[in-house]
């Protein structure tokens, strides 16, 4: 009897431990990879990351992958609990976090843009003359300009309505980081998400907010979003966009600047897919080398920037110490 209890229990404490997250395995057999990975996190890394879980998948079916959106924040904040297998981030990850275990992986470049409505009325204005960083500074920041009028120069009264991001996230982090401060730093109507905030822009007239550039253009037409205007950026604060300024009217044109350098980065950034310790399990170290190689081909043609031959191979080499 007490051998049947024994057993009984060994039975029990097996299935239970069986049904928590960490104690998932992979293995590469003879019917090929299998295993399951999860990963979480910033909305800019989220479209091109489906692209590439569709393709991993569909290459190693016996792979099962989740994928889930919620900002830069969960994502880390997920990985370093080990609720998730790999956290997307798209801002630098910070001394703490790396001291906490988190090890990022540089997977693809993007940029935050400053998106208007279409609708507003000084739409013509702001493409001429642009908006620099330390009027982007007065508007999110301080909060000294509070209408088109002081933006764009003239006794116009008509107020900005200014947006923000509610989440953590990388966009609001980079987009701050540009001005010198932090996302807590950031003034504004706070709007969850980056297609919330793209949504609360395209619903007002007024409105003044900031994109990846993943929900800023559309990806079919490379055109903008619908109702939304790229607020071009004056980099070198001469009041005027010049032509070689001016690279915001389809996405194509704008990536190509981006990689060129002539967008300031930040708000451009790399963006991360980061692991608790170096990664072990075979299935997540599959995913990762795929992204690192054959999954580059998906960065330009989904509208992100490829990354240099040299950071890509530190990814590989960080990956060829695993066990």
């Amino acid at each position: 009897m007490k051998r049947a209890f024994t057993i009984l229990m060994a039975t029990c404490i097996t299935l239970i431990c069986a049904s928590c997250g960490g104690s998932k395995q992979s293995s590469e057999g003879k019917d090929g990879l299998t295993g399951e990975i999860s990963i979480s996190g910033a909305f800019a890394l989220y479209p091109l990351a489906v692209e590439w879980v569709d393709a991993f998948q569909n290459a190693n079916p016996g792979v099962r992958i989740d994928i889930s959106a919620g900002g830069a924040g969960k994502g880390m904040t997920d990985v370093l609990a080990n609720v998730v297998d790999l956290g997307m981030v798209s801002r630098e990850v910070y001394p703490p976090e790396l001291e906490k275990g988190a090890v990022p992986f540089a997977v693809t470049k993007d940029a935050v843009v400053i998106t208007v409505n279409t609708a507003n009325p000084f739409a013509a204005e702001m493409k001429k003359k642009g908006i620099s960083m330390e009027e982007a500074y007065k508007v999110w920041i301080s909060g000294e300009i509070k209408t088109w009028g002081q933006l764009l120069g003239t006794g116009d009264k008509t107020p900005i309505h200014v947006y923000t991001r509610s989440d953590a996230c990388g966009a609001a982090e980079t987009f701050a980081m540009w001005m010198g401060k932090k996302q807590e730093d950031l003034q504004g109507t706070a709007v969850f998400g980056d297609p919330g905030l793209a949504n609360a822009v395209q619903r007002d007239a007024l409105a003044i907010g900031f994109n990846n550039i993943g929900y800023a253009y559309d990806e079919q037409s490379r055109k903008p979003n619908n109702g939304l205007f790229v607020f071009p950026i004056d980099n070198n604060n001469d009041g005027v966009i010049s032509s070689d300024e001016y690279f915001y009217d389809d996405k194509d044109q704008f990536v190509k600047a981006v990689a060129d350098n002539k967008y300031p980065s930040p708000p451009a950034r790399d963006l991360y897919l980061v692991t608790h310790g170096v990664p072990t399990d075979p299935a997540v170290i599959a995913f990762l080398k795929y992204v690192l190689s054959e999954g580059q081909k998906a960065c330009a043609p989904a509208g992100y920037i490829g990354l240099s031959e040299e950071k890509l191979q530190n990814g590989l080499k960080q990956l060829s110490n695993s066990k």
